[in-house]
């Protein structure tokens, strides 16, 4: 990932920071060309960032938008609808 690619992640996940609520599909819409695993990867990051900083809201704002743009991506499995949610764990005896 280049640099100038890196900052527009960056610009974009402030664009949602600031936005009103309710807002984010709008920007995400504009700026599609830069929804991609690297986009999801940068808001975990900077998620991760804010959880250690104390902003906590920030931190679960962008954990829980990264996790919905991963799962449009097919990047985060559907645990209710894999094969593994559907057969039985097996009993320890």
């Amino acid at each position: 990932m280049t640099e100038e690619r890196q900052a527009q992640y960056f610009d974009l996940i402030d664009k949602l920071l600031q936005c009103p609520n309710g807002q984010e599909p709008e920007i995400l819409e504009a700026h599609s060309e830069l929804i991609d695993a690297n986009f999801v990867e940068a808001m975990a990051r900077v998620a991760t960032m804010f959880a250690h900083e104390g902003n906590q809201d920030g931190a679960q704002f962008l954990f829980f938008l990264a996790r919905e743009l991963a799962k449009q991506l097919g990047l985060y499995p559907d645990f209710k609808n894999s094969e593994a949610a559907k057969s039985e764990v097996p009993n320890k005896e």
